[in-house]
């Protein structure tokens, strides 16, 4: 029963982080702040269950499928909100799997070492995730652009589209996400063991 339990609530969260920090990112002037706050977000998200399935099951490949379910679930996301109006390309899902790959081999290659896991597999899902999701956003229409074509009716004023200030706090989302999300990971990965113990 907890066991799908815990697939629901993967499921809610990856879907409403989807949809939370994207409009964050595309609908204010605070696009790389709220990168560095979404990277963290979706490492948080992504690490604790991934460890937690993974050192439950014992078997490296489970935070392969972790993450699979949570981007099956985002892409659903994505289609919902293309259908209620917003343009397909807009609508950025996280990547998820390249990392739980990544968490699954530090698993795998430390002989299921849980200290190993927390430690290396944190880092790595920490500083790989803001890279792969850059990655996505430098691929979609311009965000500016994008949120000017497409007003929603029923926007607040705070997150009206305004013209950024690029580089004004800091130079570098993917560098911040990924020093952020590498030192973070690690607490969220000893979360993800913890839960095994209650």
């Amino acid at each position: 029963c907890t066991h799908y339990l815990f697939i629901v609530v993967v499921a809610v969260n990856s879907t409403l982080l989807t949809i939370n920090s994207g409009d964050y990112i595309f609908y204010t002037d605070w696009a790389w702040t709220s990168f560095v706050v979404f990277s963290i977000a979706n490492t948080l998200m992504t690490i604790v269950g991934a460890v937690y399935y993974l050192t439950f099951t014992g078997v490296p490949g489970t935070a392969t499928y972790y993450g699979l379910i949570m981007q099956v679930y985002t892409w659903v996301a994505k289609v919902a909100w293309f259908a209620l109006g917003y343009p397909v390309d807009f609508i950025v899902h996280p990547m998820w799997i390249p990392s739980c790959m990544l968490l699954d081999l530090a698993y795998w290659a430390t002989k299921k070492n849980k200290h190993s896991l927390i430690f290396f597999g944190g880092v790595l899902v920490g500083m790989s995730m803001p890279l792969f999701n850059m990655v996505q956003l430098m691929l979609v229409a311009d965000p500016l652009e994008t949120a000017f074509k497409y007003p929603r009716p029923t926007l607040p004023p705070y997150m009206t589209p305004i013209e950024p200030q690029v580089g004004k706090f800091y130079n570098s989302p993917v560098a911040l996400g990924a020093g952020a999300g590498s030192v973070l990971a690690c607490t969220f990965a000893a979360l993800g063991c913890k839960l095994n113990t209650w």
